[in-house]
């Protein structure tokens, strides 16, 4: 049986020991009433970092309109590519991460109107250009079909932890490229439905912000194990990058939960509304405003500032307040 050339060194160690000690952290936040919000808001974080890596020009807003029904004026191809990749991740916890027949049934979905051959193996030849210079050339078509049984082969019997594997199946994958097109984003939501299956909590890890952030590293990771003919730098560099990305969650979803459940007292609320109508606003003229003495008003200023809901911005003489919304 193949087995695919990588070590497992104690930095991939550390990160697997990191990233399961912030999965129990991201589990207890899923508790929170503004879960599903932020869920949504990284499932569509996902879908337009995914397509813009493939060079797709749509903002995150119209991404977020077509997902909520809008019309929007763009590229047609552009706006089918992103239509593909909702209805592909919609159907993200049904899929089968040891299915090839749930593989091919994905692609046929994230390419139907794109290219020839949706959910269909490669007939030709086909390499990675950086410009007019050849990175990587895939194995010939008529391996394909044999090397992507292989490799699903192993992935259904392998031991190795679903962190490290899933990082695997990726970097085999890009290495085989079994697909005319969209090879990128099927390497990068199959790691995901790998990862589903060990923690749920993975369809909703938009991973893909961080590869998009750190693009040109991604590609040169992947030439380094290409050249080393071992993959075990692109897993370093994966589980960095999901531990990264479940580190910013828990710290965005503290940020939100922390200012929508702190308890503004009306005075309170009458010193942000006089904020957001005077930024400049000084506290004397916030004792007017609000009708309590000076030394309240700093009080109950300091307790804002403390839960996150307003920020002075430079100095006390020159600066301002700016209400954190």
């Amino acid at each position: 049986m193949y087995i695919p050339p990588f070590e497992i060194t104690s930095k991939i160690i550390e990160l697997i020991s990191n990233i399961s000690e912030k999965i129990g952290e991201v589990n207890y936040l899923q508790n929170s009433p503004y879960h599903i919000q932020l869920r949504k808001e990284n499932r569509i974080k996902t879908i337009h970092s995914s397509l813009a890596i493939e060079n797709n020009s749509l903002s995150l807003k119209q991404i977020t309109d077509i997902i909520d029904g809008k019309r929007i004026l763009g590229n047609l191809n552009e706006i089918k590519e992103v239509k593909n990749s909702i209805q592909a991740y919609d159907l993200l916890l049904s899929l089968n991460p040891y299915s090839e027949k749930d593989l091919l049934k994905a692609h046929k979905l994230m390419m139907q109107d794109l290219v020839e051959r949706n959910g269909k193996y490669r007939t030709d030849g086909v390499g990675i250009f950086d410009g007019e210079k050849v990175v990587h050339m895939a194995p010939p078509a008529n391996r394909v079909p044999e090397l992507m049984g292989d490799l699903f082969e192993w992935l259904k019997t392998s031991d190795v932890h679903p962190l490290i594997k899933s990082c695997v199946f990726h970097y085999e994958f890009e290495f085989i490229h079994p697909f005319q097109d969209g090879n990128g984003r099927m390497g990068r939501l199959w790691q995901t439905v790998i990862l589903k299956e060990w923690k749920e909590i993975f369809a909703w890890l938009p991973v893909e912000t961080l590869i998009k952030e750190n693009q040109k590293e991604y590609y040169k990771v992947l030439g380094t194990s290409d050249s080393e003919a071992n993959s075990t730098k692109f897993i370093e560099f994966m589980l960095s990058l999901i531990l990264n990305t479940i580190e910013e969650i828990i710290a965005t979803e503290k940020r939100v939960t922390q200012k929508v459940t702190v308890k503004v007292t009306v005075n309170q609320q009458k010193i942000i509304d006089a904020i957001k109508a005077n930024p400049y606003v000084t506290q004397e003229e916030l004792a007017d405003i609000v009708g309590i003495v000076r030394k309240n008003i700093i009080a109950n200023m300091k307790k804002l500032q403390e839960n996150g809901l307003i920020k002075r911005i430079g100095a006390d003489k020159n600066g301002y307040w700016q209400v954190e919304e």
